[in-house]
């Protein structure tokens, strides 16, 4: 049988994550290290930290910079949209740099996987009908994988919108957490569904995105297995930011 799969929670600047992988302190000191090169840089930038519209990064902006840039990009968004995806994939990516076998980080709501056998995530869609019911299966074939979500009633972060989930995956974070915050945006009434799932499928490098407003859901592309949440628990493991509710 296999050994079920042990989380640590790390939290750095606000920021709330939960960890699975053997190189834990490899991924929290790059947490540590990332977050102190972008807030130099927003220093220097300040616009790149306040632009709702996408904004080139500077030639000499650090890696975390560049990499939200252009995954905010083709989203439409701007660039913090996509810090907390981004801000998973590097600290993942440390972890498996120093030898992991596995690396699950979550920020918020925002994951990355690279796993050799299959991870459930648990969607959290708040007050709605459908909350703590739903949950993707995703396989170890389409890992590395980012599975990020935003909320127009949920977490800190500003949202034009009225959506209860937008869930987006795809192989880069950053593109998978900005694109969750602008499907989002677009989604203020049912009507607005069907147009969104159309438009946020069709940005390069997305992979699946699913939306839910209050009793109805909406899937384009492929996400995972959608199956039903099988953890009575999933409520308590949601991150949570201190100011705000939780961050689906």
């Amino acid at each position: 049988m296999t050994a079920p799969r042990t989380y640590r929670r790390f939290a750095h600047t606000g920021a709330n994550f939960r960890i699975c992988s053997n190189r834990f302190d490899a991924a929290a000191a790059e947490i540590v290290r990332q977050r102190e090169a972008l807030e130099r840089y927003l220093r220097r930038h300040p616009a790149f930290g306040e632009s709702f519209e996408p904004l080139d990064a500077l030639p000499d902006a650090p890696e975390i910079a560049r990499r939200m840039a252009r995954g905010a990009a083709p989203a439409g968004v701007g660039p913090m949209a996509a810090v907390a995806g981004t801000m998973a994939q590097l600290a993942a990516e440390a972890a498996i740099a120093d030898g992991a076998a596995e690396a699950i980080v979550e920020n918020g709501g925002d994951l990355f996987l690279f796993c050799q056998r299959p991870v459930v995530v648990g969607l959290y869609a708040g007050e709605t009908p459908l909350s703590d019911r739903l949950a993707l299966r995703i396989g170890p074939e389409r890992m590395p994988l980012a599975v990020c979500s935003s909320s127009s009633r949920m977490g800190h972060s500003m949202s034009l919108g009225d959506c209860d989930l937008a869930t987006v995956a795809a192989g880069d974070a950053a593109l998978a957490d900005a694109a969750a915050t602008a499907a989002a945006n677009r989604v203020r009434t049912d009507d607005d569904i069907d147009a969104t799932l159309e438009h946020i499928a069709g940005i390069e490098g997305v992979a699946g995105v699913l939306l839910v407003r209050r009793e109805r859901i909406g899937l384009a592309g492929d996400l995972g297995e959608l199956v039903a949440n099988r953890d009575p628990e999933l409520v308590v493991k949601v991150t949570r930011d201190p100011r705000s509710g939780p961050a689906g």
